[in-house]
Parts: C-alpha cells; structure tokens; sequence
C-alpha cells in the first residue's frame, strides 16, 4: 500500500493554496494515489461550520481537521490540507499528530493577495467591517521551517506544483 501523508498548505487568504492543490490532486489521481482534499471553506460549511474566527476556534478548527487528516493519512491516503492556520504553535501540533507530514508555506505578498481577493475579504476587513482577519489585524505566523516554500507571486501555478511534487518524492511519499 502506499505511503500516506499529510501535505499542510499554510498562507495568507488568497496566497493561492487552493489552486495549486487542486492541481496537485488532479496529478496525483491520474496516477492512481488515493487523494483527498480538505479545504477550510469546505470544512467551515460542515465539520466545523459551528466555530467562528477567535484564536479559540481557529485552533478547534485545525484540531478537528488534523483528527481526520491523521485518519486518512495513517490509512494510506494523500491529504492535501488548505488552511490559512495562521498560527505556528498549532501547526506544529497538527505536525506531532499526524505524524506523516509536509508543510508546504505558499507565500506571497499582502498586496498580490488583496488583488486576487474576488470575494472581497481584504476590502471588508481593510474597511473594518470583519474584525481578526489574517493579514490585516490578525498576524499570520510564517513557518520557520516548512518542508517546501512556493513563492505564488514570483512563480506560475505549474512551476508550483511541479515543486510540490518534487518534494514529495524527495520525502519519500510518491
């Protein structure tokens, strides 16, 4: 059976976790790897839609996430996680839990992240109209040490996943 792993996308709102993981999905099933995906606007509208965005429930959210990426992990699949997890502390947790995993630090700059907003968060949260919203007035905690950076600004999506992909085989999961 396969090796399982959790690949843990972290960055900004808009830094374009999503779209390179979609991508890398799409790869990965093509070549027969069990795949599944969890993404935050996904996993806000059913596991966690009770929680909110207080320190509190950002942390309950990654907590109950983390509980099924270990699931899916230890049973061999490859779980591409998509969540903002602003928080250093916290993804090291997810880390020591799942115990098989790449973090995988999508960065790029506050101002291309404000222009690919097409939900309009950053112009709401620039005008206060949401409150603790990462990048603007919540921090978001850049990991000191993540297995693979992806500079979304400064590169295409394909040349980010290729990247994804690479580090993958390094590790030893593909």
């Amino acid at each position: 059976m396969s090796k399982g792993v959790t690949v843990w996308f972290t960055g900004l709102p808009c830094s374009g976790k999503t779209t390179i993981a979609d991508m890398v999905a799409e790869i990965l099933r093509e070549q027969g790897e069990k795949v599944e995906r969890l993404d935050g606007d996904i996993v806000r509208k059913s596991l966690t839609r009770d929680l909110g965005f207080s320190k509190e429930d950002r942390d309950e959210n990654i907590s109950r996430v983390t509980f099924v990426a270990k699931l899916l992990t230890r049973n061999g699949v490859k779980v591409l996680a998509t969540f903002v997890s602003p928080y250093i502390e916290r993804r090291q947790r997810s880390r020591d839990e799942i115990g098989e995993f790449m973090e995988v630090y999508v960065r790029c700059s506050v101002e291309v992240c404000i222009k690919r907003d097409i939900k309009g968060m950053y112009k709401k949260a620039l005008a206060g109209e949401i409150k603790g919203f990462t990048g603007v007035d919540d921090p978001y905690e850049e990991p000191p040490s993540p297995e693979l950076i992806v500079d979304s600004d400064k590169e295409t999506v394909d040349e980010s996943v290729q990247k994804v992909l690479e580090a993958m085989k390094k590790h030893g999961y593909l």
